[in-house]
């Protein structure tokens, strides 16, 4: 059912009787691991950044015996930044639907118990638990954005927007054809593609609506025309205007794949915290990982665990013991191997409110209207200590 975008009422609140079952998954599991709403930093600007610093390379450096002491030598220091996004929305519900909690609109007669006593309260509740999967979302995905005025909103830089060192691309060699608006086919002769195959966008050039950012199957597939759906085997894309694309097909996840990820990680200082070195992944690449272990010969050890309270499961590695975490924000197409202690929220508290508060609006009418706000943005640390695969068949 779709939600609304207006004061709630007898009229568009329904009630009903029973256990009340939520349709939509609530978990978060890397913005709870890392801290979630009680953990992590403060900050005192919209912007925050915290230092880096690295060593010489190792080698064999040598003095003389009695020498006068060697020429000076220090460190420099860099910076990383970040900037908070703001997370606002507000709910209101009529003073009747507050007060008729007997109405019901299913099978139950007036007078039976309602799912829902205090129709704000639960509003403002399930409000929140939709502004922190947004965090979630945006800590993974979001793309960094600073304006110079209010005019614009500010956009946190998520973690695969941030990992730009340790980059690893699998997919296939690009290809390129043409979207057409009037049916919304993509051409290219022997394209090789065939339904559920899934592509990336390089480049979509003027092919509304199409992106780079979204991964999608090939549905409705001949020998040289074939559709795209955001899900597997879903409504082709309604493309409205014509286009020269450019794609990469996906290619299966392999163990080379994953250990080739960690190496690059792992050999720029990531992934050496035992609790916490992971592996984020979607469902597609969940089942990829134990797919391409099993192919190569290894013995599953899927071992329970949790970090930051998150449940995740454990495998062995060639590179230790390496932590699986599943989660539904992550691309289908791509996974990120990331050391986890070197990742925080971090809040911009609002004085004598905190952070993530909740506090009714002015009075404007027979209603109750409340404004949840808050302030949050993704410390990841050093960057080259995580990496990211990308271009993998879902």
């Amino acid at each position: 059912m779709a939600g609304i975008t207006a004061l709630g009422t007898t009229y568009n609140l329904p009630n009903y009787t029973g256990i009340l079952h939520m349709l939509t998954p609530a978990d978060t599991p890397f913005f709870s691991a890392i801290g979630g709403l009680t953990g992590g930093g403060q900050t005192t600007d919209l912007e925050f950044e915290w230092g880096t610093y690295d060593l010489r390379t190792a080698g064999q450096n040598v003095s003389l015996e009695g020498q006068d002491a060697p020429t000076d030598q220090e460190r420099v220091r860099a910076a990383a930044n970040n900037i908070t996004q703001i997370h606002h929305e507000t709910v209101g519900v009529s003073y009747t639907k507050q007060a008729a909690t007997g109405r019901l609109s299913g099978l139950a007669t007036a007078g039976a118990a309602s799912s829902v006593l205090s129709e704000l309260d639960w509003q403002t509740e399930i409000m929140l638990k939709q502004m922190i999967r947004d965090v979630e979302w945006s800590f993974i995905n979001g793309t960094y954005q600073k304006p110079s005025d209010n005019t614009t909103a500010r956009k946190t830089r998520g973690l695969l927007a941030a990992i730009t060192s340790n980059v690893m691309t699998a997919g296939a060699a690009q290809q390129t054809g043409t979207a057409a608006a009037a049916t919304d086919l993509i051409t290219l002769t022997a394209h090789g593609l065939t339904d559920g195959d899934t592509v990336r966008f390089s480049s979509v050039g003027a092919a509304t609506p199409l992106s780079t950012a979204t991964v999608y199957y090939v549905v409705s597939s001949t020998a040289n025309t074939f559709k795209v759906a955001t899900i597997k085997g879903g409504t082709p894309v309604d493309i409205t205007v014509d286009g020269t694309v450019v794609w990469n097909e996906g290619v299966a996840l392999t163990k080379t794949h994953i250990d080739t990820l960690l190496q690059s990680a792992y050999d720029n200082g990531g992934l050496m915290e035992s609790e916490t070195r992971t592996l984020i992944v979607g469902s597609a690449q969940k089942l990829a990982v134990t797919a391409a272990y099993t192919a190569a010969g290894y013995v599953m050890k899927q071992l329970d665990g949790n970090i930051g309270g998150v449940t995740v499961n454990r495998i062995d590695t060639d590179f230790g013991v390496l932590n699986i975490m599943l989660d539904r924000h992550m691309p289908q197409d791509t996974i990120a191997a990331v050391s986890l202690e070197d990742c925080r929220p971090v809040y911009l508290e609002v004085p004598g409110k905190g952070h993530f508060f909740e506090e009714p609006l002015a009075k404007t009418g027979a209603k109750d209207r409340n404004q949840l706000y808050g302030e949050v943005g993704l410390d990841y640390g050093n960057q080259q200590k995580h990496a990211k695969l990308t271009g993998l068949k879902a």
